[in-house]
């Protein structure tokens, strides 16, 4: 249909119009093409934690969406989101079985003429403020969300469709951190605050609040936090909060009436997925003013097992028709920053524990998709990260750094062009699009025209944090320059070009904080400028690295226009097909100490050197089968038998039988990279040894530790 309009309407265009429309024609055909021959493109695979066999891998977007919130609406699930300075805002996710999403909306436009500094004027900013920590909820034919624009109190956003569009009501007040709660009388009420929790009834009318109706419900030092999930479950209230002091966790209080008294446990704690703390910028944070250039940030190396807030923590939880209980919580995930998680829920004593039972509070990396009877065929990721600019509007992946300024950026002639506005740097430059880094490794590329650039622009692709890094073009007088530049350590590198039509790349390993930033003439061979950036976490954005097209003009008048085509994400780890060995005969090295696992001659899972006489020999050897659903079996290639577990699984419980039995089963936890935990369907724990004793394997470990060293993470290596 859009090639057939397009050629409907060829006659009656300019010629210039015509050679665009080809140029996009033909590449919409080869496209097609392509697909139709079975030719994958590279860039058209984003992660998703689909693993395809009836599992999901966490986390359930390897790109950031914090402060998370669900509801289910019959058969229909949807998840809200923080977006902060960011525009649009709010962003409501859509899907059928809690794994796999498309985006549906976002609830804003724009910060509703709030101040200058929701639009970088007047030497104001809001970075990390904005709106954040929404709730979603449903109730009477209607889609609700609440949260808090800082500075100008609570937000009240109405639909008939999750799609939108979005009545807004701002009902101020000092209310943030929220969760909304309509109760079966037809009252409405907030939960929110951090510490001392307190209640604020809402009118029904959504007008303002029942004045005298604010009380404190949960005294401080009761455990609880802040980012609040209420509900009534059963005739009960749930208030499930989470607090950063002293470590990320998960609490919940539990009442007959909504006023209390609560009673307090902890359900979730300690499960970081093998995550370390990320590297972080100590002395940036709310509050700080923006980083000039030539300031000297103070970097934490992060790693070691210091958990922080690299926890899974802060999230809400839903039902699923049939019964099933899960948790959508997010944890800090380095460079990408926050992101999300799904977990099970186990109720035990009137409380919705995370994870499965015989491990409550930990949370599998895989485990078995949610039985929800309608299983959506395949995996898929929200957005399409790809960009050739040839839409009437933007797509739903880009995101302004704050509020865009008006009839200062197009999509004209299938380009994104930015108009060059004054700023002193780039961190100050209005109209820069953005979209989150997609990890664990991408690479972005995007094709610039600097033809139209003015004394004074620099345009390009830079790195959105706190220190950003960019590389552009960049115009002094009548001559150009390809410029790079990175905050930390306030480095410049320049080469002298002719060429106006530049290709510009940033490549990412955002699990490390590492990234590289590289030009090309020719769009063929690319050359690094600069050294490696790095790509620390901090709180000034209160996000995680954005990748974004900017142009500004650094002698303080309005420039030229930078214009965009062609932006291309590669993600070469989203394919996970072959991180699961089966049919293989792999070795599993334990990164404790490098050992590797073999089968004892007293019939028990030990461990043995590299170079041994065991490690040379079938006992180290094992074939994983498949058993479907992710489920494998490992047999020795010694002939000892299939690795089972007996028992509780403790020390010498995993054990070799020459028949599979039940026990056998194990659930493979996909680490990524090669690395591995396995674990046991008998004790729903992972097999492991136990660093420093001697002793032989167990299957009783709860998870692992951030750097993955206390006993059950391996690295699988093939046997060829």
């Amino acid at each position: 249909m859009v090639i057939q309009e397009r050629i409907c309407n060829f006659a009656a265009i300019t010629i210039k119009q015509k050679i665009i429309i080809m140029r996009k024609t033909f590449k919409s055909v080869i496209v097609a093409l392509l697909a139709m021959i079975g030719v994958n493109n590279a860039t058209a695979q984003s992660w998703t934690a689909d693993n395809g066999n009836g599992t999901y891998t966490n986390p359930l977007f390897y790109d950031e969406f914090s402060d998370p919130d669900v509801i289910r609406v019959g058969e229909d699930y949807y998840l809200a989101g923080t977006t902060m300075h960011c525009l649009p805002g709010v962003v409501v996710l859509h899907s059928k079985d809690l794994v796999n999403w498309r985006f549906c909306s976002y609830t804003m436009q724009d910060f509703f003429g709030l101040g200058d500094e929701f639009c970088l004027e007047n030497g104001k900013e809001a970075y990390g403020q904005g709106i954040w920590a929404p709730s979603i909820r449903y109730h009477n034919g209607k889609f609700y969300i609440f949260s808090n624009i800082n500075g100008h109190g609570m937000q009240v956003f109405i639909s008939d469709k999750a799609e939108g569009p979005w009545q807004h009501i701002n009902l101020k007040g000092n209310i943030y951190d929220l969760s909304v709660l309509f109760d079966d009388d037809g009252k409405v009420y907030a939960i929110h605050k951090y510490g001392a929790v307190r209640c604020t009834e809402i009118k029904p009318d959504f007008s303002g609040f029942v004045e005298g109706s604010d009380r404190e419900i949960i005294p401080d030092g009761s455990a609880m936090g802040e980012g609040h999930h209420a509900y009534k479950i059963n005739g009960k209230y749930y208030i499930i909060s989470t607090d950063y002091s002293p470590m990320g966790r998960q609490q919940c209080a539990v009442a007959d009436n909504i006023w209390g008294p609560y009673e307090t446990r902890t359900i979730n704690m300690m499960e970081t997925l093998g995550t370390k703390v990320a590297k972080s910028v100590r002395n940036v944070s709310l509050g700080s003013p923006v980083p000039a250039p030539g300031f000297e940030f103070n970097i934490s190396k992060g790693g070691g097992n210091y958990m922080g807030c690299a926890t899974i923590h802060q999230g809400g939880i839903v039902d699923t028709p049939n019964g099933e209980w899960w948790a959508i919580s997010m944890l800090d995930f380095n460079a990408v920053g926050r992101t999300c998680c799904l977990v099970p829920i186990t109720w035990k004593d009137g409380y919705p524990y995370f994870g499965v039972p015989g491990n409550l509070g930990r949370g599998p990396r895989t485990w078995f998709k949610p039985n929800v009877g309608n299983e959506e065929a395949g995996g898929f990721a929200p957005y399409d990260r790809c960009d050739d600019f040839s839409g009437k509007t933007l797509k739903p992946v880009w995101q302004w750094n704050h509020e865009p300024l008006a009839g200062k950026w197009s999509l004209k002639g299938g380009r994104f062009n930015i108009t060059a506005m004054p700023a002193k740097d780039y961190l100050w430059a209005r109209n820069t699009l953005t979209q989150r880094a997609i990890g664990p490794v991408s690479t972005t590329t995007i094709t610039l025209d600097a033809s139209k650039l003015k004394d004074g622009d620099i345009a390009g692709l830079a790195v959105l944090n706190m220190p950003y890094a960019l590389i552009g073009v960049e115009k002094s007088g009548k001559s150009l320059k390809i410029k790079w530049y990175d905050q930390n350590g306030n480095k410049t590198e320049t080469t002298a070009i002719t060429a106006t039509k530049v290709y510009l790349r940033m490549t990412g390993d955002f699990d490390k904080a590492t990234g590289t930033l590289l030009y090309s003439l020719d769009g063929k061979e690319f050359k690094q400028m600069g050294g490696e950036i790095l790509m620390p976490y901090q709180l000034k954005t209160f996000q995680g690295v954005r990748l974004s097209m900017f142009a500004y003009n650094t002698l303080g008048k309005q420039g030229g226009v930078a214009s965009f085509d062609d932006w291309q994400v590669d993600e070469p780890m989203a394919d996970r097909t072959a991180n699961l060995p089966i049919g293989k005969v792999i070795r599993l090295c334990n990164l404790n100490d490098s050992s590797y696992a073999f089968a004892h001659k007293q019939g028990m899972l030990h461990m043995c050197g590299k170079g041994s006489r065991e490690y040379n020999s079938g006992a180290s050897q094992f074939r994983v089968h498949d058993r479907g659903k992710g489920r494998v079996v490992l047999e020795a290639m010694n002939g000892a038998g299939f690795l089972t577990v007996v028992g509780e699984g403790l020390s010498a419980d995993v054990r070799f039988l020459k028949k599979e039995t039940e026990g056998s089963l194990i659930l493979w936890q996909d680490m990524l990279r090669s690395e591995c935990m396995l674990m046991s369907l008998h004790t729903q724990r992972m097999i492991g040894l136990y660093p420093g004793t001697g002793a032989p394997y167990g299957a009783d470990i709860r998870g692992a530790d951030p750097d993955r060293k206390n006993g059950p993470v391996f690295r699988w290596e093939e046997v060829k």
